[in-house]
């Protein structure tokens, strides 16, 4: 378990996220993966979040075979959710050139306002392994 925090400090920056990502074991129940982001200022920003799995399999043992992924407001309202990223928004996330490597993997692109937002990863059927989840500030 970990946490890891980044901060702009000056408040006239333009700094932003492009890319934050996580791995780890994901397992059935509270045991899932959990990322977050938090967004800033007036103007919406397209994210897109991945759910990895099968494409780790070259680099770890027991890879994820079939990520979910599920993303949540600060309201813990579900906004978006995803099992295979080919069966929604698959143009729309081609075009972003980041679509996922493996039809079983997980992604959702969407336009949100500033606040809190959580991706939850986990095994579609109750699967386990180890697996990524990937926020990318698009715009």
């Amino acid at each position: 378990m970990g946490l890891l925090e980044l901060y702009g400090l000056e408040v006239d920056s333009a700094a932003q996220f492009g890319n934050l990502s996580s791995r780890g074991f994901v397992d059935t129940g509270e045991n899932v993966l959990i990322g977050g982001i938090i967004l800033n200022g007036n103007n919406t920003a397209s994210v897109l979040f991945r759910a990895i799995g099968p494409s780790l399999s070259g680099a770890v043992t027991d890879s994820l075979e079939d990520p979910m992924i599920e993303i949540f407001d600060e309201q813990g309202n579900s906004i978006a959710t995803n099992d295979n990223w080919m069966t929604d928004q698959m143009v729309e996330i081609q075009a972003t050139g980041l679509a996922p490597g493996d039809d079983l993997e997980s992604a959702v692109l969407v336009d949100l306002a500033a606040g809190s937002y959580t991706a939850i990863v986990s095994g579609a059927n109750g699967t386990t392994g180890i697996g990524l989840v990937e926020a990318y500030r698009i715009q």
